[in-house]
């Protein structure tokens, strides 16, 4: 279940960050990013191409840029700092998900065993919405970028992001019970004790921390609009933001991660 009150919370600080950097003078941009997800995640087995190809997924978002090369106030540009023409803050809100099956070795279909049935039969959905914060840096002048120099700006950044997440699991194997050790993968559940150890699958949800990197490109469409690639990889401190956590024979990727292609549109606002 997603945790709405920590999320409003975290919402609020952010608008609070906003109006703080507002009476700053600082010029803002928003904008609206979506593309293709990978989620890397204990299904399927580590770098597994087939598994990392066919989950695939979506993801959508609103995003906000504090740009400290130009002032609102004035309508100028700021002290000419390197700090003030190659940094942006940006502000994100976004939502992905991605539909999990297995694929890759275990499920081939020269696999015909009953625990390979049981990997086939078993899916599940990584559903994540997020809110945090990245600081971009721009190599190349922020300004004279603005001022059509060059109509390719590349970037990377880096930032920290809260992440509330909502996993779905199901199996179509036995009694359809994916919470029934004996209709999941035997790997995951011989060394369960009621009790005592954890079952690999958990669909409670819950929240965690993640860091985020990516590098992009804007493209100048005109003086107050930009189009942005960026292809991001999201770690997450958690390994449960697919529902599975399971450690048979070092399969387990540890936490759960993303890739992120995403095109973007950014306005200027003053």
């Amino acid at each position: 279940m997603l945790n709405f009150n920590r999320l409003a919370s975290l919402s609020c600080l952010l608008l609070i960050n906003f109006a703080a950097h507002s009476q700053l003078g600082f010029s803002h941009e928003i904008g609206v990013i979506a593309g293709p997800t990978q989620f890397r995640s204990d299904f399927g087995s580590r770098n597994e191409e087939e598994t990392n190809i066919g989950n695939s997924g979506i993801g959508i978002g609103i995003v906000h840029y504090i740009s400290f090369a130009y002032s609102a106030d004035c309508n100028c540009y700021t002290t000419d700092t390197y700090f003030n023409d190659h940094f942006k803050l940006r502000s994100e809100i976004s939502w992905n998900k991605t539909n999990l099956d297995h694929h890759g070795f275990w499920v081939a279909p020269d696999k015909t065993g009953i625990e390979s049935d049981k990997l086939r039969a078993h899916s599940g959905v990584a559903e994540n919405f997020d809110i945090g914060m990245q600081l971009e840096y721009f190599p190349l002048s922020i300004r004279s970028f603005q001022a059509f120099a060059y109509r390719i700006a590349p970037f990377v950044s880096f930032g920290v992001h809260y992440t509330s997440f909502n996993p779905k699991a199901k199996t179509t194997y036995g009694t359809g019970d994916v919470f029934n050790p004996n209709d999941i993968y035997f790997g995951w559940t011989q060394n369960y004790v009621p009790g005592v150890t954890e079952y690999p699958i958990n669909i409670d949800g819950g929240s965690t921390w993640s860091v985020v990197g990516s590098i992009g490109a804007r493209y100048k469409l005109g003086v107050l609009s930009d189009l942005m690639l960026d292809l991001r990889w999201q770690y997450y401190f958690s390994d449960w933001i697919d529902g599975l956590d399971h450690n048979w024979q070092n399969y387990d990727r540890k936490n759960d991660w993303l890739i992120w292609l995403n095109v973007g549109y950014i306005y200027y606002l003053d």
